[in-house]
């Protein structure tokens, strides 16, 4: 796993802030893009819908409104306008 040595305390505090990191992450993808659901299974379509998503999702947390993620989402595609200006922030 790892060549560190580390007290226990400072190794259980890193592996919990990196697997804070991914369950956020997917629970994000989850909400918002409905990740869980999503059936591309044939050659590299998976893992290329995957990236865009990643890249969908920052870019809705750079939006400075008080829209919640899933609501930007909708938005863009609902609003060229704020399409326009959420596509400005990349």
């Amino acid at each position: 796993l790892s060549d560190l040595v580390l007290p226990a305390a400072h190794f259980n505090s890193a592996v919990r802030h990196h697997w804070g990191i991914e369950n956020q992450l997917h629970w994000c993808l989850d909400m918002v893009f409905h990740e869980d659901q999503q059936r591309i299974r044939v050659g590299n379509g998976a893992e290329n819908f995957a990236t865009v998503r990643k890249m969908a999702l920052q870019l809705l947390h750079r939006m400075d409104d008080k829209e919640s993620l899933k609501s930007r989402r909708k938005l863009a595609g609902w609003d060229d306008n704020y399409l326009i200006k959420l596509l400005t922030l990349f």
